[in-house]
């Protein structure tokens, strides 16, 4: 049991650890990563999750994908300038054509995927939020 919380512990430290690399590397994405970390901190460390959970920054996203499978416009828009920014630079930086090509595919993929997920946006504090 206890190296199977140690395990979990591990790879949700090393997820945040990327997730939080991954905002400011390109092709290293963040919200998978500080999804995978809330997953393993909720079998491993109450601690962490709650952290997690609490953080002004990761909590509404995470708060927002648990109950609703949606993030905020901001959070999209975001995402995607962040996207297209990071992949436009890699593809000018990488020297095979192959690769060029690769990153362009995989591009498509993940704006089409990030691009369909529900929007959902709260009005100010009212009751009907929660």
């Amino acid at each position: 049991m206890i190296i199977r919380r140690l395990f979990f512990h591990f790879v949700g430290v090393l997820s945040l650890i990327l997730g939080i690399l991954g905002i400011f590397l390109p092709l290293l994405p963040t919200t998978p990563f500080i999804l995978l970390a809330s997953a393993c901190f909720m079998r491993s460390s109450p601690k962490f999750h709650r952290w997690l959970h609490q953080h002004k920054t990761f909590g509404p996203i995470l708060t927002n994908w648990h109950q609703n499978k949606a993030v905020t416009a901001t959070v999209k828009k975001r995402g995607v300038i962040c996207i297209l920014l990071s992949f436009a630079f890699s593809i000018w930086v990488v020297p095979h054509f192959w690769l060029k090509i690769a990153l362009v595919v995989m591009l498509v993929v993940l704006l089409s995927w990030f691009i369909r997920l529900p929007v959902i946006e709260y009005l100010a504090d009212r009751q009907e939020n929660h």
